[in-house]
């Protein structure tokens, strides 16, 4: 499974399922649709969806889901 890195103001990090380009896509989708468009993505450890306002996306990183880093 391809894993993204997506921290966001404050510094919390979420593991996403999706390679770099396709998340900064979603990211970048959202920001310019309406007003409050959130961008759904899904953890990849747990499965579960996680809704992120793209405004607070502050970096974005290939990475390993087993990994701290």
């Amino acid at each position: 499974m391809t894993v993204t890195k997506v921290t966001v103001v404050g510094g919390e990090r979420f593991d996403v399922e999706g390679t770099l380009e396709e998340i900064e896509g979603r990211i970048v989708a959202a920001a310019r649709g309406s007003i409050m468009e959130m961008v759904r993505l899904t953890e990849a450890v747990t499965g579960h969806e996680v809704a992120l306002n793209p405004e607070h996306v502050v970096a974005l990183r290939a990475g390993d889901a087993n990994s701290d880093t």
